[in-house]
């Protein structure tokens, strides 16, 4: 199931939306089914690693590892 960003046309307000292939979507605003799909930028590859490192440190601070592969777990000391 894709996200898509869409803007509505009534309230002007822009929004990302999970959508299933079978679903019309509406505004969660104003519940009005004109709606714009816009174009959805795609993540800056640059910063992929970035983000990664990051939340892992933040993970290791909290101390919990269970979403990640033993392989990519810090190793005990």
């Amino acid at each position: 199931m894709p996200i898509y960003d869409y803007r509505c046309s009534d309230c002007k307000k822009t929004f990302e939306l999970l959508v299933r292939g079978s679903e019309i979507p509406s505004c969660p605003g104003c519940g009005s089914l004109q709606l714009e799909k816009q174009i959805s930028l795609t993540a800056p590859q640059g910063q992929i690693a970035s983000v990664l490192s990051s939340a892992r440190t933040q993970a290791a601070r909290e101390g919990h590892f269970s979403n990640y592969k033993p392989s990519e777990r810090p190793r005990s000391k």
